[in-house]
């Protein structure tokens, strides 16, 4: 019987996402279900809603413990957490080479690398010295992945994935999703997984 599957929507600038990219293969492997790791971009689902900048920018009270919160959560996870200099940062260069990791299977170890670039070690995950770094760090052919990233056509299809999640109503990241059943938020992994392995059974 194959395992059931979530599908995990995440962006690269997002705080949240740093949590959930950092622990969802254990989490998954635990639960005995397959994860399907989904890029996309925030941005333009913002846009979509009438925001143009992070709700955690917009809303300074929400910004000031969203942080506090996520320097708790990091400590209780035992995760590196150093507050970026600059957010939300640029995560489109990001999100393109990690669709390539999705079709070449290598996708879980360069999203930990970029999330730990982001918000542990500060650095600028929008510049490709960055992003190039980590591709060789992971011991990957930089040049053909770089090359393939900003292809014409992995460029329509990280902009056709982002549409996706419109369409299907997602407002944040990170999100799961289990057949048409949506959950939202860090918080709502495990309770992702659960519904999977229910919805299996």
């Amino acid at each position: 019987m194959p395992r059931p599957v979530v599908e995990f929507w995440f962006e690269f600038a997002s705080t949240y996402s740093y949590l959930s990219v950092m622990r969802i293969e254990r989490a998954a492997e635990a639960a005995g279900v397959e994860v399907a790791w989904k890029p996309f971009l925030l941005g333009p689902v913002f846009l979509a809603l009438g925001w143009n900048d992070s709700p955690f920018n917009i809303y300074p009270p929400k910004g000031r413990y969203m942080w506090r919160d996520l320097e708790r959560l990091s400590a209780r996870e035992g995760l590196p957490f150093h507050r970026p200099s600059r957010f939300p940062r640029n995560g489109l260069l990001a999100a393109r080479v990690a669709l390539i990791g999705v079709e070449d299977g290598w996708v879980a170890p360069f999203a930990r690398a970029v999330m730990t670039a982001n918000f542990a070690e500060d650095r600028e995950i929008g510049e490709p010295a960055v992003i190039e770094d980590i591709l060789a760090t992971l011991g990957l052919p930089v040049g053909e992945v770089m090359a393939r990233a900003q292809s014409d056509a992995n460029k329509l299809a990280l902009r056709c994935q982002t549409e996706r999640a419109a369409e299907l109503g997602l407002f944040g990241a990170p999100s799961f999703r289990v057949g048409d059943e949506l959950f939202w938020g860090n918080d709502r992994l495990e309770d992702a997984l659960a519904w999977a392995r229910a919805e299996t059974a």
